[in-house]
């Protein structure tokens, strides 16, 4: 049982972190883009929503309790990471002030639409864990384990995205205003193209 888990936790970590699939670890730099290192806690929480989300959905899809067409998720995943980059552009954090102090309003609909947005990405995880369950009898073993380890290879990302944003306002002088716009920018130009591609012909 425990060589299992294991199997399952590492396939869930290399899924999330599998540059060939970077579209989740997309949004996970356009959900921190206006955050930097103090602000870690409250980020920590933004992400736990976004993965009640996607683990509620990883497992009624993997269970076949709700399917959606495959396609429709894959146009889906880079919408969620176009608009949660949008809002960035249009609520930056200020020159003085941390994002959730300006805008405390906008960062309680953030937590909603990280929820709601980790049900699209939970479908698309599912997608690669049926394909990979082949004919296992029980699936909660390994259902919690692909999580775990998503889990897992999500705050490595955070924060290496954290430490990197930190860097760039504290060490390269960059007004975090501007890194914000910088790196929301790249990820709506990213996630723009990526819809365009999946759209069906």
């Amino acid at each position: 049982m425990g060589s299992e888990f294991l199997v399952y936790l590492r396939l869930g970590f290399e899924h999330l972190t599998d540059l060939k699939g970077y579209d989740h670890l997309l949004f996970i730099a356009a959900l921190c883009a206006v955050y930097q290192w103090r602000a870690w806690r409250h980020l920590l929480w933004l992400v736990t929503a976004f993965t009640v989300g996607h683990t509620l959905t990883l497992a009624l899809a993997t269970l076949r309790l709700i399917t959606l067409d495959d396609t429709l998720v894959e146009v889906l995943i880079p919408v969620t990471i176009f608009v949660t980059s949008l809002l960035n552009i249009a609520l930056p954090p200020g020159a003085t002030r941390t994002f959730s102090e300006r805008r405390p309003y906008a960062e309680r609909y953030k937590y909603a639409l990280a929820l709601g947005f980790g049900l699209v990405h939970g479908l698309g995880f599912s997608n690669f864990l049926r394909a990979v369950l082949g004919g296992e009898e029980s699936i909660v073993l390994p259902l919690f384990a692909f999580n775990v380890g998503l889990e897992l290879a999500q705050l490595m990302v955070l924060f290496i995205v954290l430490f990197f944003s930190t860097g760039m306002v504290r060490y390269a002088r960059m007004p975090a205003r501007d890194w914000a716009l910088v790196l929301s920018g790249a990820t709506a130009g990213i996630a723009l193209s990526m819809i365009l591609s999946r759209l069906p012909n």
